[in-house]
């Protein structure tokens, strides 16, 4: 492949037949190998020479057989380091990832290393410039280029040996290293290639493959394809196939294949033993089988081998000669000439994956392994007793210097190791026989805990500690201070080398490999509690600790794993200490007594005189938590979240977060299943955090906390007494066993309450032994049925037939029950860890298994073993075995009954009733079951011969007990049962039931019947017990509580507007009612007794007469079919159940099962209501409203109280006003959805200076509806239109159309814009008329800003009209004053010339004229041709743009003309084309609205009088005919200059076709697309205008950044004026894309900031200030806002940060900065302070200093400025510098001082200069 002629080229292409080039290249390379084996080293230079002479050999053996590149191996043995040579290339898998450097995992066990400047030359140039920039955050760091498992190329960089003699593997990626033997044109489609990211770009990455002169490129698709979406970085390694090859390999394209697809190389690619890389995969062919491996052939030429490590192990016996297999590549050593392949699934088959490592095993000590194949040259394979294989190297077989008996290790039937490490590679634990290695107690780092006692040998002595090992590998750092418990001068005196001692660890971190011990005698001997961490602090408790600073408030102590914590000055001693240095010193250990401690802040208070005192830390700690428990306000009720302290035989020792409050948690309160306390308790931990805890009681010493679910909804929703005050006769109460006497039990209740239950109350059979019917803590459901009021005693029963469980509901409890078994299971596995406790947890009852017979047995069954369930035991019952005739080895099928994941046991059954195929279950259906498995709470049924199982509960109620042997449940009883849910997930898929022993009879069918025996439509006899708003409570007889909707007191006819129903219903009073229902307990929902999911709870009841007549059929209503029978625009009865006010609405019911909202615009009509809500509607009361939407499926219901369902045009409703938008108006929000504006013009009736001022956000409003145009409603809030009968006359009355105006009219209106092109004014909503400028002002107006700046966007003026145009709809109006009557719009103090008009500009004219004839004829020849010229000029400038303005010049002005019109000539038709929110500084600032341009013309008046045009046509009778003749050249020249005007691309077209001809010519000038979008924006066209600049996007070159920047600002602009939220963002996104982030962001803000969208524009800063955080310019500019905003200690804020953030040669220029922004928007004395002390730190920056003085000078005082000169003029400057600051100092004085402080200033600089030159004679 790599032949020499490529190698070397002659100047030409070699014109050889392409069938022969591999041949050739095959033999040349051949030899080209053999050259450099033998003559290499020795003579270079003849290499080539005798490869071309050796070249014809290889041809003749071609011809006689077959060529092979590489001789077979004879035997095949594993890699050894010691034949690892530099340059080799292997395969590797990543292992772990530091910031610096990457472990790789090798083939063999071995294991490499890959340093950060090994990767490619791209990164490491990426990674000195970034550590020049001083910018580290930004680097890729290896993490982000490798990931553990990741598969990378490597070639030997170097082979370091360590200070023990052992060799480290330096490896590279760098493909210049690993793709060395490759060459441009050796390159063909199909190769597999390895690189790194070389750069990245727009559409792809152009990759490193370390070929000369080639460039491979990967698009980005196919890169985000294999690489999950995520965009790759420079250095990152890549895998690709080459796609397509260019340019004789010059340019390649790279496509990444996906990993099920990825070819096998082939021989027709070219590879040779010199270019062969690790990782390909080839399909290759068995040669040979030996005992250590297979040799294979491959590529057609090539031999290579496969070691035992790298065989399938699955199909290890089955590789014969001759068989076909895909191996891969693992490595190629050259110098043996050996290609060494793997065969293992995880690196051949497409899509495998390399997995870490599936145990953490490394370090441990395993027993009874035995030894299954050794091979000689390699090592031994192990098999551990669970096992697992692992391998042992052969110089691990021995120890290190002894030799090695095979024999003798075979022959040990048992044998101890040690495992070492796992290899990725090989996919297996390498292990160790050495008994050294076995018998040291510390392997690894992570073996170590902090406060461990250890043994170590003094390694060497250090001047800041001694190092100390613990084995070969593990050392630690004993501290100069720890080497004793006094500080020893002469340590060498008291450690040797080698000496042997005993430490305490101090911390450990086994990551960073960081290991600090201590010598001290008092901490090694302590026998008090170590402080581990600050969870072990409690406050009372005391240890010892080391003194690490003393100041002098105290000291600071530290214990072990860096906790530390501070002793203040008043608790150092009993005695006053004023110098704490004086009697501690650092390294002193002294005993420490916690007064507080703070877990979360890492804080904690100590005391040595507390520990001094002697105070038991058990009483003090009993002593914290009781005062803690007083002061803390968690009531019983209140649910909590705790942390475990300390596991005890009765419960655990809790902390109730986050205040760290002691309370307890007793074991018989972790669940309601008394044999899952056991098992949560046992899964719970010291530090676990238990959730979902509710206080049961409380008292002074403690506080108690339950978990028990039942308890837990009871206490949540209130039922249970206080004390024992509010207890009666009846009360129902959840309560749970506390003692059992042989009277009776005594069951406790919330706030410690305790009722007894006699041994008669405790069930409705006979009890002969209380012992064996309730266990301690079981959960009950109790009635109190006697009060001893003296005593405080009372009785209850625990009968079921008089207790009514307010959740009778057994499947909760099952499901609640399982979910506990499977979380405790979790934590128990999670702990403990291994792959078994996870297997036992994924199965379920119900699934199958393949097994193996293993005994056998006639009485006790049969036990089984299965490949995937190593050490689990099996087993099957006598009954589950029975009708199967079992032999062991026999495979079976068996059927899951139950997992035990505590035990690690199985129960199977091998049934074939149950084995069978499943049969599919309905809802509703009834079954025969039959009990399989029982346990203590939970039971396995099947259900009749569907081969269906399911879990049931033991006990159908928590108060059933067991009287007999007979009612328990057992193995083989029959249940019936009938589904409720044919797969429930909380089951794992299986069926959900309920379940009795016996069919009880009933009077009714099934499905209208609940447990209790009510019927649907049964009638009662009930009492009422309570009567709320919107229900009224019932007892029915046998104590059973009932309930009665609002709805269902009142017949719907008797029902009147504004009643209280459940009013008419007096508590004792006894009444008729009728069944319709029940409600859930648990989500309190409605539904009949017909649901298939309902449950008994609480029955629902009527008591309308209608409905209570036993002869009228009554029908179950679903809350869907009452939802269907309700129609838009309906009127129906409602009744107020809530208000929201976070929401604004009111919730009301109609029916027990349907609840609607209303929304509060449509509950009032007027806005006075809006505060009264509660008043208008109170709870209960029922209320006609209309339906404004209803759906089934979602259930939705909305309704409105106004009487209207829908927005009609002309009608009056309530808004709230949602914005308020300058330019436009109102943003209000509609009933029913809507959302309208309301128009300067229709605000009031009576305009107003400041029309928005009276209006806020959420404000309620009454508006009128004039039309919707696309979902938007048009309003008006004009009293003349809300209420027109009663209005005043309007003073501003509303115009509809133009009609209605009439010219010579005077009419009021708001400034839309003011430009060069008028004064714009909104009349009406539809129209704006327009003010000329000569109509506009008496003075004559030469720049249009001086309008804008003093008619401001909604100024109020009063116009006349004109003229109208009634086709086009054009209003023209005056201002002036002699027109409208008032004052002029320009004050006189501008200083502006008269405008003259008519007769005075005759006279004015004349005027002129007479002062010309005074002067000689010479003069006034030469003035009279200044004039012409003039005029000529005037002419060219206005003629094909004129605004209709006749333009008057005083002689002053005309001299002042002269010099200014040269510099303004190239600026003349930019600023005449565009409008003022088109002009350009840096980019485009579109800050005006749409208003700002003019409305659509026709055309513009062109032909507009002028006068002095009229002037020069007066007088043109007295020309004579030589100055006619003059004039009709001047003419012509005018025409042609007309023509070339018309033809100039920088005049400003007037319709879409010039514009097109314009850019045709121009197409990436942004001005003039910025114009045409004005043009559209003229004409109101906002989607042209948008068109237009999505075409300017497109059109404009990518190489013109900043003309695209300035269509993205426009368009962004456009956005945020007219269009959406929704759209600007988009915008901006797009914008960021494809243009520098930066000004964009920035443009963005200004935006915002103009607009006055603060929420916007400060989340837009903060975002910069993160993204750009090493950009000045964005603090500074978020900075300014804020200031501009007045938020000065958010300024102050963000200047910390910005120094922070930024170099620290920034902070001076940006403290400056800030400070002037101070001076400037904030507070000038901050900023004054600021430039005191940077200029304190600085005082030679003299351009701070010359900064500083300007901002004195113009806001601050006279006082202060001359302070700061004098300051200034007394610095060690130059001379140079100080002459500057004297001369300024002067220039002060003589503007604002006096005669006496200008002498003053020349005195001191007369002093300066002396001493100066004082300074210069010595």
């Amino acid at each position: 492949m790599a032949t020499t002629e490529e190698d070397f080229p002659r100047g030409g292409i070699a014109k050889q037949p392409v069938e022969s080039r591999i041949v050739v290249q095959r033999a040349e390379v051949d030899n080209l190998f053999q050259t450099a084996e033998q003559k290499e080293s020795k003579k270079r230079k003849g290499a080539p020479k005798d490869g071309i002479n050796k070249s014809k050999k290889p041809k003749k053996g071609g011809k006689e057989g077959g060529l092979t590149l590489n001789a077979a191996a004879t035997t095949v043995e594993i890699l050894h380091i010691k034949n690892v040579k530099e340059g080799m290339l292997i395969l590797g898998c990543v292992k772990e990832v530091t910031d610096f450097e990457v472990t790789v995992s090798l083939p063999c066990g071995l294991q490499g290393f890959l340093s950060i400047k090994n990767i490619c030359e791209s990164y490491a140039k990426q990674l000195s410039k970034q550590l020049d920039a001083d910018d580290s955050e930004e680097i890729d760091s290896l993490p982000n280029i490798f990931h553990p498992g990741m598969l990378i190329r490597c070639a030997v960089a170097k082979l370091d040996t360590s200070k023990g003699g052992m060799l480290s593997i330096q490896l590279s990626i760098n493909p210049q290293q690993v793709n060395k033997a490759l060459s441009a044109t050796a390159l063909k489609t199909g190769m597999v290639l390895s690189g790194c990211v070389d750069s990245v770009e727009d559409h792809g990455y152009i990759i490193d493959i370390g070929v000369k002169g080639t460039k491979a490129f990967l698009p980005k698709k196919a890169a985000q394809q294999h690489n999950n979406q995520e965009d790759l970085k420079v250095g990152q390694y890549v895998t690709a196939v080459v796609d397509q090859v260019k340019n004789e390999g010059r340019v390649v394209r790279f496509s990444v294949s996906p990993p099920s697809s990825q070819d096998c190389a082939e021989a027709a690619q070219g590879w040779n033993l010199t270019n062969i890389l690790p990782g390909l995969l080839v399909k290759a062919t068995v040669k040979k089988v030996t005992k250590h491996g297979l040799i294979l052939s491959f590529l057609s030429s090539f031999s290579g081998q496969v070691d035992f490590l790298h065989m399938e192990p699955e199909q290890a016996s089955s590789y014969e000669p001759g068989s076909e297999v895909q191996a891969c590549v693992l490595y190629v050593e050259p110098s043996a000439r050996v290609v060494s392949l793997s065969l293992r699934s995880y690196l051949v088959q497409p899509g495998a994956r390399v997995d870490p490592c599936p145990v953490d095993r490394i370090g441990e000590v395993v027993e009874n392994c035995k030894i299954t194949t050794s091979h000689h040259m390699s090592g031994a394979l192990l098999e551990l007793p669970d096992q697992t294989v692992t391998f042992i190297h052969r110089n691990h077989l021995k120890e290190p210097k002894a030799s090695l008996n095979e024999n003798r290790l075979q022959a040990k039937a048992e044998h101890t190791c040690r495992i070492l490490d796992f290899s990725l590679m090989d996919q297996m634990h390498f292990a160790t026989l050495r008994k050294s290695v076995i018998s040291k107690p510390f392997f690894r780092y992570h073996d170590i805990k902090a406060g461990q006692v250890v043994e170590g040998t003094v390694s060497v002595l250090l001047n800041h500690g001694m190092m100390v090992h613990l084995s070969d590998h593990i050392k630690g750092l004993v501290p100069r201070t720890h080497l004793s418990d006094i500080v020893l001068k002469n340590p060498e005196k008291k450690y040797v080398e080698g000496m042997k001692i005993k430490c305490r660890v101090l911390s450990v971190d086994p990551d960073k490999k960081k290991l600090y011990l201590t010598r001290k005698k008092s901490l090694v001997d302590s026998t008090q509690r170590l402080f581990l961490s600050y969870d072990d602090a409690l406050p009372g408790r005391v240890s010892h600790g080391y003194i690490v600073c003393v100041k002098d408030f105290g000291c600071i102590v530290r214990f072990y794993n860096n906790v530390r914590g501070l002793v203040p000055l008043r608790e150092l001693s009993s005695e006053m200490i004023i110098s704490p240095e004086t009697v501690f010193y650092v390294g002193q250990v002294l005993k420490a007594k916690v007064l507080q401690c703070d877990p979360e802040k890492s804080k904690m208070v100590l005391s040595f005189k507390a520990a001094i005192d002697g105070e038991s830390e058990e009483a003090a700690a009993a002593a914290a938590a009781a005062a803690a428990a007083a002061q803390c306000d968690c009531e019983v009720g209140t649910k909590v979240e705790a942390r475990v302290l300390k596991k005890s035989v009765n419960g655990l020792e809790v902390s109730i977060l986050p205040d760290e409050v002691r309370a307890i948690l007793p074991t018989m309160h972790l669940s309601d299943h008394t044999s899952n306390c056991p098992l949560l308790w046992e899964g719970l931990q010291e530090g676990d955090n238990i959730s979902s805890l509710v206080c049961c009681s409380r008292n002074k010493q403690n506080i108690t906390l339950t978990k028990k679910p039942t308890a837990r909804w009871a206490l949540e929703e209130g039922m249970f007494a206080k004390d024992f005050s509010e207890i009666s006769v009846g009360m129902q109460l959840i309560g749970w066993i506390k003692n059992i006497m042989p009277y009776g039990v005594f069951v406790e209740f919330p706030h410690g309450l305790v009722g007894l239950a006699p041994k008669s109350a405790m069930a409705d059979r006979f009890i002969g032994n209380t012992a064996e019917v309730f266990q301690l803590g079981q959960t009950v459901f109790a009635k109190v049925t006697n009060l001893d009021e003296e005593k405080r005693r009372f009785l209850v029963t625990l009968k079921i037939t008089e207790v009514m469980s307010p959740e009778s509901e057994p499947q909760t409890r099952l499901i609640n029950g399982l979910n506990e078994r499977k979380a405790a299971a979790e934590m128990l596995a999670a702990r403990e860890g291994g792959d078994l406790r996870q297997q036992l947890l994924a199965l379920s009852a119900g699934e199958k298994l393949k097994l193996t017979v293993d005994q056998t047995s006639k009485d006790s069954g049969a036990t089984f073993k299965s490949d995937d369930l190593a050490g689990v035991s099996i087993s099957a019952s006598r009954q589950h075995a029975m009708g199967v005739n079992l032999n062991p080895g026999q495979k079976v099928t068996a059927i899951i009954l139950h997992a035990d994941v505590f035990s690690s046991s199985v129960d199977v059954s091998l049934l074939p009733a149950l084995v069978a195929k499943k049969k599919s279950l309905t809802e509703g259906s009834k079954y025969t079951a039959k009990v399989q498995h029982v346990g203590k709470d939970f039971a396995v049924i099947s259900l009749d011969d569907t081969a269906q199982l399911t879990v049931i509960q033991t006990r159908s109620h928590l108060n059933s007990v067991f009287v007999s042997e007979s009612d328990r449940m057992k193995p083989g009883s029959s249940l019936a049962v009938e589904v409720i849910e044919a797969s429930c997930q909380e089951l794992q898929g299986l069926p959900l039931v309920s379940w009795q022993r016996s069919a009880a009879p009933s009077r009714c069918s099934a499905s209208e019947a609940d447990p209790r025996g009510l019927c649907f439509g049964q009638t009662v006899q009930c009492t009422v017990k309570a009567v709320k708003p919107t229900a009224v409570t019932l007892t029915l007889e046998g104590g059973a509580v009932g309930s009665v909707h609002v709805s269902e007191v009142i017949d719907t006819s008797e029902m009147c507007p504004g009643i209280f129903p459940t009013s008419s219903v007096k508590v004792g009073s006894v009444v008729s009612a009728r069944v319709i229902g029940g409600r859930e307990a648990s989500s309190h929902r409605f539904l009949p007794f017909s649901h298939p999911r309902f449950t008994y709870t609480t029955p629902e009841l009527t008591l309308i007469p209608s409905k209570l007549d036993t002869s009228t059929e009554l029908k179950s209503v679903s809350a869907k079919e009452k939802l269907n029978s309700y129609s838009v625009g309906e009127e129906i009865t409602c009744f107020v159940s809530k208000f929201h006010r976070d929401r604004k609405s009111l919730e009301v019911t109609t029916h027990p099962s349907v609840t609607g909202t209303v929304d509060l615009l449509a509950m009032i009509a007027d806005p006075k209501d809006a505060g009264r809500l509660q008043k208008l509607y109170k709870l209960g009361q029922a209320v006609r409203a209309k339906v404004v939407e209803v759906s089934s499926q979602p259930q939705r219901l909305v309704l409105s109280f106004t009487g209207d369902y829908r927005l009609q045009k002309g009608g009056v409703t309530v808004g709230m006003v949602t914005n308020i938008v300058p330019q436009f108006g109102l943003q209000v929000r509609l009933p029913f959805g809507a959302m309208g504006t309301v128009g300067l013009i229709d605000l009031a009736d009576a305009y107003k200076p400041k029309p928005l001022a009276g209006f806020s956000k959420d404000q309620l409003l009454r508006c009128f509806l004039l039309e919707s145009e696309n979902g938007k409603w048009q309003l008006s809030l004009r009293p003349s239109r809300l209420d027109a009968e009663n209005a005043k006359q309007a003073k501003d009355p509303e115009v509809l159309s133009v009609d209605h105006l009439e010219a010579g009219q005077i009419i009021r209106g708001y400034v839309k814009s003011a430009g060069e092109q008028g004064v714009f004014i909104r009349l009406a909503t539809n129209i704006t008329g327009r003010v000329q400028l000569q109509h506009t002002s008496k003075f004559f107006v030469s720049k249009h800003k001086v309008l804008t700046e003093h008619l401001p966007v909604n100024t109020l003026l009063t116009t006349k009209i004109i003229s109208i145009d009634r086709q086009e709809e054009l209003v023209n109006l005056s201002l002036l004053s002699e027109d409208t009557g008032k004052p002029d719009v320009l004050p006189e103090s501008l200083g502006l010339p008269l405008h003259f008009t008519g007769e005075e500009k005759k006279k004015h004219d004349a005027e002129r004229m007479k002062k010309k004839r005074k002067l000689p004829e010479s003069e006034q020849k030469q003035a009279q041709s200044e004039v012409v010229k003039k005029k000529k000029k005037k002419k060219s400038k206005t003629e094909d743009n004129d605004s209709g303005v006749e333009v008057y010049f005083r002689e002053e002005e005309e001299e002042e003309k002269k010099g200014a019109e040269p510099k303004a000539a190239p600026q003349v038709a930019p600023s005449s084309a565009a409008p003022s929110r088109l002009q350009v500084a840096a980019g485009f600032s579109w800050d005006v609205g749409l208003s700002s341009l003019k409305p659509a013309l026709a055309a513009q008046d062109r032909d507009s009088s002028d006068g002095e045009d009229e002037d020069i046509g007066s007088k043109s009778q007295k020309k004579t005919r030589h100055e006619l003749e003059q004039e009709k050249k001047q003419a012509e020249k005018a025409l042609v200059q007309r023509e070339a005007q018309l033809m100039d691309p920088s005049l400003r077209p007037e319709d879409a076709g010039a514009f097109e001809r314009l850019l045709l010519a121009s197409p990436n000038s942004s001005l003039l697309w910025l114009q045409y979008m004005a043009h559209h924006l003229q004409a109101t066209q906002i989607e042209q205008a948008r068109s237009v600049a999505e075409r300017a996007l497109k059109t404009i070159s990518f190489r013109e950044e900043q003309e695209k920047l300035n269509v993205w600002v426009a368009l962004l602009n456009l956005e945020n004026m007219y269009g959406t939220e929704e759209s600007l963002k988009k915008v901006f996104e797009r914008a960021v894309q494809f243009c520098e982030p930066m000004p964009v962001y920035q443009q963005l803000a200004d935006i915002y900031a103009k607009s006055e969208k603060t929420k916007e524009a400060e989340s837009l800063y903060k975002t910069m200030v993160k993204r750009f955080r090493q950009d000045k310019a964005v603090w500074l500019s978020y900075g300014t806002y804020l200031l501009q905003q007045g938020q000065s200690d958010a300024a102050a804020a963000l200047l910390q940060r910005a120094l922070k953030s930024l170099p620290s040669k920034e902070s001076v220029d940006v403290i400056a900065k800030f400070a002037q922004l101070e001076f400037r928007y904030g507070d000038a004395e901050r900023g004054r302070s600021m430039f005191d002390k940077v200029l304190s730190s600085y005082p030679k920056r003299t351009d701070l200093w010359s900064v500083f003085i300007d901002l004195m000078v113009k806001y601050g005082a006279q006082k202060e400025v001359r302070a700061l000169f004098d300051r200034v003029i007394h610095l060690s400057l130059s001379v140079k510098k100080i002459k500057f600051f004297f001369k300024r100092y002067l220039e002060y004085e003589k503007k604002h001082g006096t005669p006496e402080s200008i002498q003053e200033v020349k005195e001191k600089a007369m002093e300066f200069v002396e001493a100066k030159g004082a300074d210069a004679a010595k």
